[in-house]
């Protein structure tokens, strides 16, 4: 079922969707407690398979199941109009056998403890895809970002690092951005966290700006990243850019850099989509121009470099490849029949349901998957920890190639194991992850039967 074949998936559409009528579908809801834990169940279903066809031992399978540490904290925040608000927050850290936690710190109204386990346990995944020395963590703040001046992002920030400063640190657990975090909030967070350690501790945070020690490169990582995963399958697929036409869920940072980068190499960028709709172009999006109408009007919809849709009716396109870009769970039961893609890209975490994983294995849709698709980021942050701990900077140039050295490595290995045992890309990333995780968790020793 699934099975990845060898050579170029034939696209049977012809782009010609456009004058057809939109089609319904169920649109996914904000993430609660409850769907947060369906979220949990719905990833570590996906380690059965690896458990199944590995000899993975029970200890190991033991403690991959549930994250190391789980740490609920509240962030008191004094408001700009002098009330105080307590908002939850979460830092967790999954297995740390092969290295230090890493992982971002979100700030969203739909955070959870569930979601923050969920997405430090793939952090531990891709981090060993990939062959870095780190565990899985992830943080994140129950709060509408949009709502905060930048004074009270400010507090915010610094309070969530005080709450969390005594499970973090280089060599324990190192914060980056994630959504509604950048840059600027990792600089205040270092910043925060070199006065409680009373020390220059640089490779505490990674993602921090240029002149706190942040890597040239890193902006622009994960995009990038994701393109060099896409070139190198399509190589594989005998499929040139310029015969590719690719829709993008989403316009943060990830997509927009993804999109340019694209572009800028040939692929054909057709639509587009933030959280206030969708454009659609069949020449091709001015993705520069997208950006500055967005960065104008403060949402893509008031965008002019493309004909106005729907965010749904963007999943539906007849596209060659469709790239999620967005949040969790935007592909799920109710909408995947309507996927008219003829691949899939993962930037986000988790936007696709097992579910809907399986069904497009059935069709043989491939779907490259977030755990090796959005690894770019982590690695340059690797990158930045490199340079931190060592005292040196790197030029943008030397960090671009060796993000893609390492990933023409990995991303191989995993291209190879599909097409060599017949499963799905998911399946070959999630064995070499979850292999690697558990020889080291054996290694440390513990086991009953000494294997």
């Amino acid at each position: 079922m699934g099975k990845v074949k060898s050579k170029k998936t034939k696209t049977k559409n012809k782009h010609s969707q456009m004058d057809q009528p939109q089609a319904q579908r169920t649109a996914p809801q904000a993430l609660t407690a409850e769907t947060g834990a369906a979220l949990f169940e719905d990833a570590r279903s996906r380690l059965e398979d690896v458990f199944k066809t590995l000899d993975i031992h029970p200890d190991a399978q033991a403690r991959l199941m549930q994250p190391s540490l789980s740490l609920q904290v509240s962030v008191p925040v004094r408001m700009d109009d002098g009330s105080l608000k307590a908002f939850p927050a979460w830092r967790v850290q999954y297995d740390t056998s092969l290295g230090p936690a890493k992982g971002g710190v979100r700030f969203h109204p739909a955070v959870n403890q569930h979601e923050v386990t969920t997405l430090s346990f793939w952090m531990a995944v891709k981090c060993a895809v990939v062959g870095l020395p780190y565990g899985g963590g992830k943080g994140g703040v129950q709060v509408d970002a949009k709502l905060l001046s930048a004074l009270e992002r400010e507090r915010l920030a610094r309070g969530y690092i005080r709450a969390i400063a005594d499970v973090m640190g280089p060599d324990r657990d190192i914060p980056a951005p994630d959504v509604n975090t950048d840059a600027t909030v990792m600089g205040w967070m270092i910043d925060e966290y070199e006065h409680i350690v009373r020390a220059h501790a640089p490779a505490a945070i990674t993602g921090k700006p240029l002149s706190l020690g942040g890597s040239p490169g890193r902006v622009a990582a994960t995009g990038r990243g994701a393109l060099k995963v896409l070139d190198l399958w399509a190589d594989r697929e005998e499929r040139k850019p310029d015969e590719t036409i690719v829709a993008v869920q989403g316009f943060g940072n990830a997509a927009y850099h993804f999109a340019r980068l694209a572009s800028e190499r040939g692929y054909r960028i057709v639509a587009l989509s933030d959280s206030s709709g969708a454009i659609y172009n069949a020449d091709g999006i001015d993705i520069n121009a997208a950006y500055k109408d967005k960065a104008q009007h403060g949402k893509l919809a008031e965008s002019q470099a493309g004909k106005h849709i729907s965010g749904d009716e963007l999943l539906t396109l007849e596209v060659d490849v469709l790239t999620l870009a967005a949040l969790e769970n935007q592909i799920h039961a109710d909408n995947v029949g309507q996927v008219q893609a003829s691949a899939i890209l993962e930037i986000a975490n988790g936007p696709l349901t097992s579910d809907a994983d399986e069904q497009l294995a059935k069709r043989e849709v491939p779907v490259l998957p977030d755990v090796l698709a959005n690894t770019g980021g982590v690695i340059v942050s690797y990158f930045e920890w490199l340079q931190n701990r060592a005292g040196e900077t790197w030029g943008e140039d030397e960090v671009n190639q060796r993000l893609e050295a390492l990933l023409e490595t990995e991303a191989g290995r995993v291209l190879n194991l599909a097409e060599e045992k017949g499963i799905t890309y998911r399946q070959a990333a999630y064995r070499q992850g979850i292999e690697r995780i558990a020889d080291a968790i054996m290694a440390r020793g513990n086991c009953l039967d000494g294997r």
